[in-house]
């Protein structure tokens, strides 16, 4: 009897143990996971801003080697393990600014950096302290000044800078590179008089009584010539220095214009400094010297990530800040002035042609109404005598509204644009000085070349360099004064931030590569201090970069 009680109990307890096992093997099989995939870094919990096709925005995005491999909501996370992950805390991040065209240069000691002067008086000031500096009868260069920025509401004369320093020669270029003020004794220097004709495509202001003033409109070179070379250890080193401040404003990629094969070599040498946090660039050539260009491209190809070479710079006239834009009807009070185009019709119609047919892009700096028809009609002809494929040839500045059927011209040929809305910001003086009535209002036209059909991306020219006032002009259309400029002209803040993303990473053949952040693109990203979609359009130059990440590295990050 006690035996056939163990042997019941002894199966009652295989049973048991058996009607258990399946739920402990399906515990089992709950507690093992697949394996998370090791990553770089994960930022999350922000409002990303993905510049996808479909202005996509997400919680979270993965990074890896540099790249992108995965952007979603925050569910995302679990799939990853990664050596760094940031909690972005409601913050937006976007792609880095891509900066299409501008000028970032190194800097000698002779220089003085005039872009935040507010007088003349205050001129004379840095004039006096870099004079001490450097010693009777040595060069002093700057740039950066604009009368409309000075307290004395005029451009500073010879006779401003005599009073600092009338032992140095001095020339002082403005705001956009198209004038320059110089002294007396640099006037001397360059064998330039009273009766000295106007150099061809420029002009010697003078005043009432026929007296040189000192400004001297797109033709400074023939003061700035005088100016003694650089060392290249002193502009290596500003040049780095400079391009580490453009992280500061969120550009993690420029197009550096009108460069040559040796300032390549430079940029080479900087960019392979161990250690160098700098945005990623293209360097724009101007066609001065085709061997040597085509000897660069036949040794680096197309470049790396980190430093490429970019399209052909021609000039074809001058800009505002002369004035010397070529344009169809003549300047307000002026005569019959409607100022030059930087080299005679054939000439640039050749250029254009031969250029072309060597096979490079074009970025044509093109800024007056009929400066820009003419272009456009080249390039048509030329196009239709040479069709090239995805050519990606665009027009710098477009700052004067042309005639609508140039802009179904350049849509029917692919030409495109690269614009500065922020002129509209900073030259509004110079506008109102030199235009009226409807071509003043459409100035930096954006939204109707967009309407008839012409790929436009944003640009600053560094005038001045930080995205942001670009944004704000395009989105304003708002002048320094608070005028606002032809407001049909105005685009979204959405097209803006693609106009300063994608579109300019498209302009220069890197669409798959940057300017949005999607899986296998470079993680070049930046944090902003506030929704830049939802902020109050007046607020949007107050926002600020708190952070720039370039293939996922932090390269800056605000006090």
């Amino acid at each position: 009897m006690r035996k056939l009680v163990i042997s019941v109990m002894s199966v009652f307890a295989i049973l048991v143990l058996a009607s258990c096992q399946p739920e402990q093997e399906q515990a089992q099989s709950e507690d093992v996971q697949e394996p998370r995939t090791v990553v770089d870094l994960i930022l999350s919990n922000g409002k990303i801003i993905t510049v996808d096709e479909a202005f996509t925005i997400a919680d979270t995005v993965v990074v890896n080697n540099g790249l992108i491999v995965e952007v979603g909501d925050a569910s995302i996370i679990e799939k990853y393990q990664a050596s760094t992950q940031v909690d972005l805390q409601g913050k937006t991040l976007m792609p880095g600014f891509v900066d299409s065209h501008t000028h970032i240069r190194g800097e000698p000691l002779r220089f003085i950096q005039l872009n935040k002067v507010e007088s003349i008086s205050e001129m004379q000031r840095l004039v006096r302290i870099k004079a001490d500096v450097l010693g009777p009868g040595e060069w002093i260069t700057g740039y950066g000044w604009s009368e409309d920025n000075l307290a004395e509401g005029r451009k500073p004369t010879r006779q401003d800078l005599d009073a600092a320093a009338p032992n140095n020669p001095i020339t002082f270029t403005r705001a956009g590179g198209h004038s320059a003020v110089v002294n007396t004794l640099a006037l001397q220097l360059a064998d330039i008089t009273d009766a000295t004709p106007d150099p061809e495509g420029g002009v010697i202001e003078r005043d009432e009584d026929g007296v040189a003033t000192g400004v001297i409109r797109e033709r400074h070179n023939i003061v700035g010539q005088l100016v003694p070379e650089s060392t290249y250890e002193e502009l290596f080193a500003s040049l780095e220095i400079n391009l580490n401040n453009l992280l500061t404003l969120g550009i993690t990629s420029i197009t550096d214009a009108s460069k040559t094969p040796e300032d390549y070599t430079m940029w080479e040498e900087l960019y392979a400094k161990p250690g160098a946090m700098l945005p990623r660039s293209k360097l724009q050539f101007q066609w001065d010297d085709p061997e040597a260009i085509a000897e660069i491209k036949a040794r680096v190809g197309d470049g790396n990530d980190y430093l490429k070479i970019g399209p052909i710079k021609i000039f074809a006239d001058g800009g505002f800040t002369g004035p010397a834009a070529f344009t169809k009807e003549p300047y307000v009070d002026q005569g019959d002035y409607r100022g030059y185009l930087n080299m005679p019709e054939e000439e640039l119609v050749a250029l254009i042609n031969e250029v072309h047919d060597a096979g490079w892009q074009m970025g044509i700096h093109a800024i007056g109404d009929a400066a820009i028809e003419l272009v456009v009609d080249t390039l048509a002809d030329t196009l239709t005598r040479n069709p090239r494929e995805d050519h990606r040839t665009y027009l710098n500045h477009f700052s004067m509204r042309p005639s609508d059927a140039t802009m179904d011209k350049m849509a029917e040929h692919n030409i495109l644009i690269t614009q500065q809305p922020n002129f509209t910001y900073t030259l509004e003086g110079r506008y109102a000085a030199n235009l009226d009535g409807w071509r003043l209002e459409h100035n930096n036209p954006i939204r109707s070349p967009m309407d008839h059909g012409v790929f436009v991306a944003i640009s600053s020219d560094i005038l001045p360099i930080g995205p942001l006032v670009g944004i704000y002009a395009a989105v304003t259309r708002k002048g320094m004064s608070g005028r606002v400029f032809a407001a049909e002209e105005a685009i979204t803040i959405e097209e803006a931030v693609k106009g300063y993303t994608i579109n300019s990473a498209y302009i220069n053949f890197d669409e798959n590569i940057k300017g949005s952040l999607e899986p296998g693109k470079l993680a070049d990203m930046i944090v902003l201090s506030a929704d830049i979609l939802t902020a109050d359009a007046e607020s949007i130059m107050d926002i600020e970069i708190e952070q720039t990440y370039i293939g996922g590295a932090l390269v800056y990050e605000a006090p």
